[in-house]
């Protein structure tokens, strides 16, 4: 399977759980010219009232300082390998299945497709299982 496999950075804010949480810290990093790529927020159970979006990537200084202000840091206990590919079905079975069979523990997965293409989004416990992850994925 023809991939690209790359570690990405994934910047993480906590936010409040209320109509425009997302969409403020979301309006500051587009002032500020990001351009981003995956974006997943959700409610944080643990903390009723507060939410979290997490973004990636977010590049240059601009960019950094601007989500510095509103909360965003890089994550230290997520690490992400982000995959492209062709689509084709069962994809998703097959990718997992090979990070399984390599000894692999997900901490997260997410992906979709658009056209004939599938990006997907592996979130792992330690760089160690990043860089193991990676090897595997690009392995033929």
């Amino acid at each position: 399977m023809d991939l690209l496999v790359e570690s990405v950075d994934v910047w993480a804010a906590s936010v409040p759980d209320q109509p425009g949480g997302v969409a403020q810290v979301l309006t500051v990093l587009r002032e500020a010219g990001a351009d981003l790529q995956f974006i997943i927020a959700r409610r944080a159970p643990e903390e009723p009232g507060k939410g979290v979006v997490f973004v990636t990537p977010l590049q240059g200084d601009a960019e950094i300082r601007a989500a510095a202000l509103v909360g965003f840091n890089v994550t230290r206990r997520l690490h992400c390998v982000r995959l492209i590919g062709a689509d084709r079905p069962g994809v998703a079975a097959a990718l997992t299945q090979k990070l399984a069979d390599g000894g692999i523990n997900l901490s997260g997965f997410s992906a979709s497709v658009i056209g004939k293409q599938f990006v997907a989004y592996v979130g792992l416990d330690s760089l160690a299982d990043a860089n193991k992850a990676m090897e595997i994925l690009q392995q033929p």
